[in-house]
């Protein structure tokens, strides 16, 4: 008993030593994008230039320990240089002034609004987990765990399902890469900040005006707008079930675990005097998330934490998976709706035109990255129609929701419509 002791205390040293050798091999939170063949971006005119080569980070770079203890994740493809076209504010659109400053806990974002009254947001590719950073990973000096937890997240994954959803007709934001140099538009208030980056730049997910597809359109809302909207008109308010539960198993096929209810808007189509709202899922950073290593494998393990699914050809734990948001939305729309629409995605979705989505994507990244993600696209698919029917039966076990949907939570309500949007 003495010598297996000795040697578990032995291996935990090793451990911890083989953990500080790979964290502490960066200690950067954050860094912007590398232009490449530039030794200072300060003495580039980008007023002579079209676009620019660009790798998103190399702040993930890793050393074979590293690779062991954290995973080789994406990152190759953030520190593969790409071209990106360059964007100035003043004559994008016609012209667009910025609304206010956004953002997540990780995501730097602008919102813009262009001379027609759409609203468009520039989102950050680099991210900035300092607020996610527990103070005591910051005690260890193990901040790195979660900084390089970004390395999991590809830098392109949102143009990839933009396309993909095209595919699958549900809508999307219609996402595309863009350089933003340091500009007068940005002034001092921005420049620091958002200047030289490289940013999504795509449509929001609430506006008065319409920007899809969809006809008969009165304005576009987020989720705690639809809520209250609900709570006023009662039934003249629905939402379109068959959109919601396509999207939902959508986000099954491409592994995106986080979808909370304030990354949804709500286009508010007018159908036989009624407002039908049709959902249009915003911010995919976590679709196909890729967690490898020891840290990440230990992290993503269902009893440590739930929620943090990775992508891969099978769906392991469908409980992680299911939101509030679900159970709020979804708890009383049929069974049958949910295999319907996922033979619907399978049709939709064919070998072909899964291929011909990652034509969005720049060659060096498709040669990294297309091979591993179609294969697992494609394995997801076939069983779509299996994890649509654990889906709902994972909604009916949880059933409706006991407390305030997130972002609703200031938000009076009736009892009935805090418990499920068609209790009311």
């Amino acid at each position: 008993m003495k010598k297996l002791l000795v040697v578990l205390g032995v291996l935990i040293v090793i451990f911890m030593a083989l953990l500080y050798w790979s964290v502490l091999s960066t200690n950067t939170t954050e860094q912007h994008s590398l232009l490449i063949n530039s030794d200072t971006v300060d003495t580039i005119n980008f007023k002579d230039h079209d676009s620019v080569i660009i790798a998103a980070s190399t702040l993930y770079k890793a050393n074979p320990i590293k690779t062991v203890i954290q995973g080789e994740q994406y990152r190759k493809a953030w520190e593969t240089a790409i071209k990106v076209p360059i964007v100035f504010l003043d004559t994008l659109y016609g012209g667009v002034r910025i609304t206010k400053e956004g953002g997540g806990k990780q995501t730097h974002s602008l919102k813009l609004e262009c001379k027609n009254n759409i609203q468009y947001t520039l989102r950050s590719i680099n991210k900035d987990p300092e607020a996610l950073i527990p103070d005591l990973l910051k005690t260890l000096s193990l901040e790195n765990i979660v900084v390089d937890g970004i390395s999991a997240q590809h830098p392109y994954g949102a143009i990839l399902v933009a396309e993909l959803a095209t595919y699958a007709n549900v809508l999307n934001t219609h996402p595309k890469v863009v350089f933003v140099p340091k500009q007068n538009v940005l002034g001092k208030e921005y420049n620091e900040k958002y200047g030289n980056r490289l940013f999504l730049l795509e449509y929001e997910t609430e506006s008065d005006h319409n920007w899809t597809d969809l006809n008969d359109v009165e304005t576009i809302l987020e989720t705690d707008d639809l809520q209250e909207l609900k709570q006023k008109h009662k039934d003249s308010i629905l939402i379109d079930e068959r959109q919601l539960v396509r999207a939902r198993l959508f986000d099954l096929i491409i592994g995106d675990w986080d979808r909370h209810a304030k990354q949804w808007g709500w286009v508010m189509q007018r159908t036989d005097g009624k407002l039908k709202g049709v959902p249009i899922p915003g911010d995919r950073d976590n679709a196909f998330f890729k967690a490898e290593g020891l840290i990440p494998t230990l992290l993503s393990n269902e009893n440590v934490v739930p929620r943090l699914r990775p992508f891969e050809e099978q769906i392991k734990f469908m409980p992680g998976l299911v939101y509030p948001f679900d159970r709020y939305f979804l708890l009383k729309t049929p069974k049958s709706v949910f295999v319907e629409e996922a033979k619907a995605l399978q049709s939709l979705l064919t070998d072909a035109n899964i291929e011909a989505a990652f034509k969005v994507w720049p060659k060096a990244i498709s040669e990294l990255d297309k091979k591993e993600i179609k294969d697992k696209l494609i394995k997801r698919r076939n069983d779509i129609v299996k994890y649509a029917i654990e889906f709902k039966k994972e909604i009916e076990r949880k059933g409706g929701l006991t407390e305030p949907l997130k972002g609703s939570e200031d938000i009076e309500l009736s009892e009935n419509l805090k418990h499920c949007f068609s209790c009311e």
